[in-house]
């Protein structure tokens, strides 16, 4: 899969895998207001996308999308950080990211994917997740 590649439903959106292509900043704002990453500090989003695989939609050579996974390569990975910028919602964008991290080569042969969240289920779902309470999920916060 190429770095970047123009999206089909819109000429004008690039989805890409380039970490380079990451406005850092503007991530670390939009994150640091979310439910799930409140004050997640510059620094910390750096270290983050060093160590996951990274995809991000752009229009106009702006990034108006960002999604992660974060994996052993193998067997396992975990989705996190979805995001779209609030006017380019409700276009499907948020499903092709997540999408595209599905579809990517270097997580070919992961059978086990996670996720959390509270809301857009139905984007999940319609990708293939579903909400389990199997009794093994734990977690440690610290």
């Amino acid at each position: 899969m190429s770095g970047t590649e123009q999206s089909n439903d819109r000429q004008d959106d690039e989805i890409s895998f380039e970490h380079g292509r990451v406005d850092v900043d503007k991530l670390q704002r939009f994150l640091s207001q979310t439910y799930w990453a409140e004050g997640r500090t510059l620094a910390t989003v750096q270290v983050s996308l060093t160590h996951s695989l990274v995809v991000s939609a752009h229009r106009d050579g702006k990034m108006i999308g960002f999604a992660r996974a974060a994996s052993d390569r193998a067997v396992f990975a975990h989705i996190m950080d979805v995001v779209v910028w609030p006017e380019h919602r409700g276009r499907g964008l948020g499903r092709r990211l997540v999408a595209a991290l599905l579809a990517h080569p270097e997580l070919a042969t992961v059978t086990h994917w996670y996720l959390r969240t509270r809301d857009a289920h139905g984007l999940y779902a319609g990708l293939g997740f579903e909400a389990v309470d199997d009794g093994y999920d734990m977690r440690l916060v610290k």
